[in-house]
């Protein structure tokens, strides 16, 4: 762990306030859940917490089989990182912050593909240039919870119709396992 050399009070509620130059850096935002940890040397552990998360394992399968069907990468994340990949090298996604183009079209709540987006592709995450051909948001009971990203080829040719359907699918699929 880092010190920032911050310190802040309990109120009378029991309450602290997490400084905003942190809750930016952190990408914490109004209203996200935050799990709490303690541990030794009588420590309190903040962690952003990802609903998505919880079925990591599962996710990581379901992107294998999207990927075998559609011949194409595939990634899904939550709001802020990569939980799993297929059809790509693990090491360069996993764990990897998203891009901030991408948090914009899950905020948006619109399947966004390269051909909708004037042939540009979205980035999936930072520091890479791989793109995604399509984004779709995964939504739980009503909130954005992550989003399924099947990247373009080497050659940058564009995933077809049929997979904009697989994608939709899967985002449907994974917020309504999230419901249950």
């Amino acid at each position: 762990m880092k010190a920032t050399g911050i310190v802040r009070r309990i109120d009378d509620l029991g309450r602290v306030v997490i400084p905003k130059e942190i809750r930016r850096t952190m990408r914490i935002r109004e209203g996200d859940p935050l799990e709490i940890f303690t541990g030794p040397n009588e420590e309190v552990v903040f962690k952003k917490y990802s609903p998505i998360g919880e079925i990591t394992e599962f996710a990581a399968q379901y992107a294998d089989v999207m990927s075998r069907a559609c011949g194409l990468p595939v990634v899904i994340g939550d709001r802020d990182h990569v939980i799993a990949v297929a059809g790509e090298s693990k090491k360069e996604y996993m764990e990897r912050r998203l891009s901030p183009h991408l948090e914009q079209v899950m905020e948006e709540r619109q399947l966004v593909t390269a051909r909708t987006n004037g042939g540009k592709g979205v980035p999936v995450v930072e520091g890479r240039d791989r793109l995604a051909g399509i984004a779709a948001p995964i939504l739980s009971a009503g909130d954005v919870i992550g989003c399924v990203c099947i990247l373009m080829n080497d050659t940058g040719a564009m995933p077809g119709e049929t997979d904009v359907k697989l994608a939709q699918v899967a985002a449907a699929f994974l917020g309504k396992q999230m419901e249950e």
